[in-house]
């Protein structure tokens, strides 16, 4: 089974670590890019906060590997 990993500000996605999901504080554009490029080949689902998803590439968030998961606003 893969990991879970969720990207975006720390009052969005804080709460997740609760469910052990892996949490990436993501407070600006610049860390958000980070925090994405760190996401190992583990991991097959990251969500995303609709900020963060902002950020990233239609490429990316088309992604089936891993599955991108845009939380709503």
């Amino acid at each position: 089974m893969g990991r879970v990993v969720a990207i975006g500000t720390r009052a969005r996605v804080a709460g997740l670590s609760l469910a052990g999901v892996s949490v990436l504080v993501a407070e600006d554009p610049e860390a958000v890019r980070r925090a994405w490029q760190s996401v190992s080949d583990e991991v097959t689902l990251v969500i995303v906060t609709p900020a963060a998803a902002e950020v990233l590439s239609r490429t990316q968030l088309e992604s089936t590997r891993p599955l991108i998961a845009v939380m709503p606003a």
